[in-house]
């Protein structure tokens, strides 16, 4: 099968640029781009057995990204297209008009939520005021309430309206628990109402959390089993059929305010079985256990590259480096899309099928997604990052990086301590949380 190539043609070297090309870990071969202008990493270049320093494509190659991004960006050009065997399930590559035709939802819990495969208006019109409370509370001062309430009183009356149809949603053998969860929203809103009443700004925040993690639960409960068939070939994988919570703890060196965090991260399974899977079943065998944050440089944090000449997780039962297919999940598909990015699929859709979103997009602070190498779609193994800011070419809902690296989950909790990680930190460990029981095929259960 030929090599899919995940970066167009213009990545060719231009001392000029201000932007890198896509960037490789030093050590090895997975690729995350390197964008922006602090591009800069602190990880010493790795020499190979024979002595001679291995230099980073970051180092060797500068390229015209800038110019080449900016005129598709602008002018909606297609600029990519390669061979791929993958079979596109529906409508692909977005056009900037649709992109930025609203505000961008950054929120992990918010995106997570939207994600689920679930089409219940009657929740959704929940939902929407509870999340409306974070802009509410932009405004200054006391004054903020007042439209904090307005949020509220949206809400409670959409509940109320709405509550037979969103039971309804629910399935079978969760109503019960969705039942529950419906009365907790009823009686947190009154108790939200009465801390607007009160006028304690500082109570409100903390109750709309609450409040929102009750209604993904409901929301979580209208998923009646996994939704779909993964393919054939990728069938006996670790595959994640579900959702999945896990806490990664990692020791930070030289800094004082920061010694031990642990990042609360939560995994789709529903948008990206193979991958989430794939990662699970990593954590399970403590792959990560004990491993060092190998890049760190503004843009993203990465890790996930083993010692020894190997470029990702040895399988084994095969002795050899265990990959796993590009996974994209498109808004308005019902499943993903293997083995192809994107801008593939713009040059080879109809006309008017372009205008399309990933479903799990790199909008949040400590969006989380596989590397891969750089020529190779369907190369990642264990290398991950996580996405740690916007910049020219990375804005919310304009993401370069959507559909081009597989992301898989979010980190919901200290997302903002990933800012202050650096190469060398420590990841003590990664424990699975809840959602175990969503994997299927692990390997980690068979002996060697």
């Amino acid at each position: 099968m030929a090599a899919l190539l995940s970066v167009p043609r213009h990545y060719s070297p231009a001392p000029f640029s201000t932007f890198s090309s896509p960037w490789r870990s030093p050590r090895r071969s997975a690729w995350v781009p390197r964008l922006g202008f602090r591009c800069f990493s602190s990880r010493p270049a790795r020499r190979d057995v024979g002595g001679e320093e291995r230099k980073s494509s970051f180092e060797l190659k500068k390229c015209a990204l800038s110019v080449a991004l900016a005129f598709e960006l602008v002018l909606g050009v297609p600029q990519f297209g390669f061979p791929a065997y993958a079979t596109p399930s529906g409508p692909v590559l977005p056009d900037l008009s649709v992109l930025i035709s609203g505000p961008p939802i950054k929120d992990p819990g918010a995106l997570l939520r939207n994600a689920l495969p679930i089409d219940n208006k009657a929740i959704r019109e929940v939902q929407k005021p509870l999340e409306d409370i974070t802009d509410s509370l932009k405004i200054a001062g006391v004054k903020a309430l007042d439209s904090v309430e307005r949020n509220v009183r949206q809400a409670s009356r959409a509940l109320n309206q709405g509550r037979k149809f969103i039971i309804a949603g629910v399935a079978e053998s969760k109503k019960a628990h969705g039942e529950e969860l419906l009365n907790k929203i009823a009686v947190g809103m009154e108790e939200l109402q009465r801390i607007v009443e009160e006028r304690n700004r500082d109570a409100v925040a903390p109750k709309q959390k609450e409040l929102l993690n009750y209604v993904g639960g409901v929301e979580e409960d209208m998923v009646d089993g996994f939704p779909y068939e993964v393919p054939e070939e990728y069938k006996n994988m670790p595959l994640l059929k579900g959702r999945a919570t896990v806490d990664m703890k990692v020791k930070v060196k030289d800094n004082p305010n920061v010694q031990d965090c642990v990042f609360r991260i939560v995994l789709d399974g529903y948008n990206a079985p193979v991958t989430a899977g794939n990662f699970i079943d990593l954590v399970e065998r403590h792959f990560y256990d004990g491993m060092e944050i190998q890049r760190a440089d503004g843009f993203v944090v990465q890790t996930g590259d083993p010692e020894g000449p190997a470029e990702g997780f040895i399988d084994p039962s095969t002795e050899k480096v265990r990959t796993i297919p590009l996974e994209i999940m498109v808004i308005g598909d019902k499943t993903p899309v293997y083995g192809a990015t994107l801008e593939f699929l713009q040059m080879h859709q109809e006309l008017g099928l372009y205008k399309a979103q990933t479903r799990l997009p790199f909008n949040a602070f400590g969006t989380m997604a596989m590397a891969r190498e750089e020529f190779e779609n369907n190369s990642a193994s264990s290398q991950v990052f996580w996405l740690l800011k916007e910049s020219e070419l990375t804005p919310s809902n304009a993401n370069i990086l959507d559909g081009r690296y597989a992301v898989f989950g979010y980190v919901t909790e200290n997302e903002d301590y990933l800012a202050d990680l650096k190469v060398g930190d420590v990841i003590e460990s990664i424990q699975v949380v809840s959602g175990l029981d969503n994997l299927v095929n692990p390997s980690y259960k068979i002996a060697g």
